[in-house]
C-alpha cells in the first residue's frame, strides 16, 4: 500500500508536467493541423531562462526569495511566449498552405536549431537549481509527499482550470475555436486567423515555460536537450488523451504519468532497486504505439471540425 500511495503521488507530480507541455501541442493541432515539435525545446527555454534570471538576482541583488523566484517566473514566460510567437511567424507562418510535409520537416528543423542555440549561450554542462526553496515532508496514507510536489500538482490543476475556462468562456477561446472550425469562415465572421493562431503559440508556450520550471526546481539540473525527451512524451500524452482536445490532452498527462510511475516503481520493487527509472521511456512508447494501433483518436476521441 505504502508503495500505491507514493507512485501514485509520483505519477500525478509526472503527469501534471506532461499535460501542461502536452496542452501547447494539442492547441496548434486543434487549430492548424500540425505538430509542433519545437515545442520542447521551449520548454527547456522556460527552464534555462529562469535559471539565468535566477543565479543573476541572486548573485546581484538583495530581493526577497519568493520575489526573485516570481520574477524568474515571469520572465521566462515572457521569453517564452516571443519566442514561440516568432516561431509562428518566422517558420510556420509561411509554409501554411505548404504540403503537410513541409511544416513538419521545418517543426523538426526548429527544433535543432533552438536545441543548438541554447548549446551555444549556455555550454554543455547541466545547471542546477539554487536551493531557494525550503523543502517540507508529509506523510499521507504512507506515502512521503513534499511541499514542492504539492505546489506542482495544485497549481497545474489551476492552469488547466483556467486554460479550459479561457477556452469555453472568453471571446478569446469562442475564436480560437471558430479558426479551428474554419479560418476562412472565421475571417468573415472578423476573426483575425493569423493573430489568433500566433496568441495560441504564446498561450501554450507559456504553459510550457511553466513546466520546464517545474521540471528544474523537483527533478533536478537543466540540459540543452532536456526538452527533446519532454515533448516526446508530451505529445505522447496528447496522441493517448486524443490529439487536438483539450481535455483529451490533460487526461492524456495524468495517465501518462501514472503509468510510468507505477510501472518503473513496481518493477524498481521487483528487481531490488537495479531495475525502474530506466523503464520509463518504454512504457511510454509501449502506450503509444498501443493506442496508435487500437484507438489513434485517442481516449477521448478527436474533436476537431472538419476545415471547409
Amino acid at each position: 500500500m505504502d508503495i500505491f500511495s507514493q507512485q501514485l503521488i509520483n505519477g500525478l507530480v509526472l503527469g501534471s508536467i506532461y499535460a501542461l507541455i502536452a496542452l501547447g501541442y494539442t492547441m496548434v493541432y486543434g487549430i492548424l493541423g500540425l505538430i509542433n515539435f519545437a515545442h520542447g525545446e521551449i520548454t527547456m527555454f522556460g527552464a534555462m531562462v529562469s535559471l539565468a534570471i535566477l543565479h543573476a538576482l541572486l548573485l546581484h541583488t538583495g530581493l526577497p526569495t519568493a520575489m526573485i523566484f516570481a520574477l524568474a517566473l515571469l520572465g521566462a514566460i515572457g521569453f517564452c511566449m516571443a519566442l514561440g510567437f516568432s516561431i509562428e511567424r518566422v517558420a510556420y507562418r509561411p509554409l501554411r498552405n505548404a504540403p503537410r510535409l513541409a511544416p513538419l520537416i521545418t517543426a523538426i528543423g526548429m527544433s535543432i536549431v533552438l536545441q543548438n542555440t541554447a548549446m551555444l549561450i549556455w555550454g554543455k554542462k547541466f545547471l542546477s537549481f539554487p536551493d531557494i526553496i525550503p523543502i517540507q515532508r508529509y506523510q499521507i496514507a504512507g506515502a512521503n509527499i513534499t511541499n514542492l510536489q504539492v505546489a506542482i500538482i495544485v497549481l497545474a490543476i489551476v492552469l488547466m482550470l483556467g486554460l479550459w475556462t479561457l477556452i469555453q468562456r472568453s471571446r478569446l477561446g469562442r475564436a480560437m475555436r471558430a479558426t479551428a472550425q474554419s479560418p476562412e469562415l472565421a475571417a468573415l465572421m472578423g476573426i483575425n486567423p493569423n493573430r489568433i493562431i500566433s496568441a495560441t503559440f504564446m498561450l501554450g508556450a507559456a504553459l510550457a515555460a511553466i513546466a520546464g520550471i517545474m521540471v528544474n526546481a523537483y527533478y533536478g539540473p537543466a540540459h540543452y536537450t532536456m526538452g527533446f525527451m519532454l515533448g516526446l512524451k508530451a505529445f505522447t500524452a496528447a496522441v493517448l488523451g486524443g490529439i487536438g482536445n483539450i481535455a483529451g490532452a490533460m487526461l492524456g498527462g495524468l495517465v501518462l504519468g501514472l503509468i510510468e510511475s507505477f510501472g518503473a516503481g513496481y518493477i524498481s520493487q521487483l528487481s531490488g532497486g537495479f531495475m525502474g527509472s530506466n523503464y520509463q521511456s518504454v512504457f511510454a512508447f509501449t502506450v503509444l504505439i498501443i493506442i496508435l494501433v487500437f484507438r489513434p483518436s485517442g481516449l477521448l476521441g478527436e474533436r476537431v471540425g472538419e476545415r471547409v
